[in-house]
């Protein structure tokens, strides 16, 4: 049985709990662990991930950390069709991974941190609004991908469109202002009925 170790408000926990629903793949998920939860800090979760970082996900012993790494190895292992064997589109797919957690993912924190864990009081405007500004820009990417294509890496649904989404979720439930982008917008409803999305992705913003 897999074991998927971290707190569920973590983007980088919920793209590898909705890629594991996705695919029927069974696992036990210890959701109190990171952020103030603690316990990524102690030891014994050290000696699994040196980072102190979430998820970390055991597979028969074996850890793995690093969210999108860990959906690949998944993929492989269950031959799941969202990871293609044609090479071209498997290097689209993962470069649209690579991009999420590389590009996407850090320039969305500040905004998020600042607006949703930091206490009015404490927070720096200037840092928010020029955080918005990087986000938007990166989000801009998407769109004009996503007006040629009906999902990240082309006709079908893939690997790709999983870490991505998390992310779009809290541009569209930040009071923030938004780039026009129809194209996101169409993309992010085709979620609207999946069951690993709403359970894990489309939840109150913490």
């Amino acid at each position: 049985m897999l074991n998927i170790l971290g707190r569920a408000t973590s983007t980088n926990v919920q793209k590898v709990l909705w890629f594991c629903d996705a695919q029927g793949i069974e696992y036990v998920h210890d959701n109190n662990i990171g952020g103030a939860f603690g316990r990524n800090d102690s030891p014994e979760y050290l000696a699994m991930n040196p980072n102190g970082r979430v998820p970390v996900v055991i597979d028969d012993g074996f850890a793995m950390w690093e969210s999108c790494s860990i959906m690949r190895y998944l993929a492989r292992k269950s031959k799941s069709d969202l990871y293609p064997l044609d090479f071209a589109l498997c290097q689209v797919v993962e470069r649209w991974m690579d991009w999420e957690i590389s590009l996407l993912a850090p320039r969305h924190v500040p905004v998020f941190i600042g607006m949703v864990r930091t206490k009015p009081e404490d927070r720096n405007p200037e840092a928010i609004t020029n955080g918005v500004g990087q986000w938007n820009a990166a989000m801009q990417v998407l769109e004009n991908q996503l007006s040629e294509n009906a999902y990240v890496a082309g006709k079908a649904f893939t690997l790709a469109d999983i870490p991505i989404a998390p992310i779009a979720h809290r541009w569209f439930n930040l009071e923030i202002d938004r780039i026009d982008a129809p194209n996101i917008r169409r993309w992010y409803d085709s979620f609207a009925d999946d069951a690993g999305f709403l359970k894990w992705v489309n939840i109150e913003l913490s």
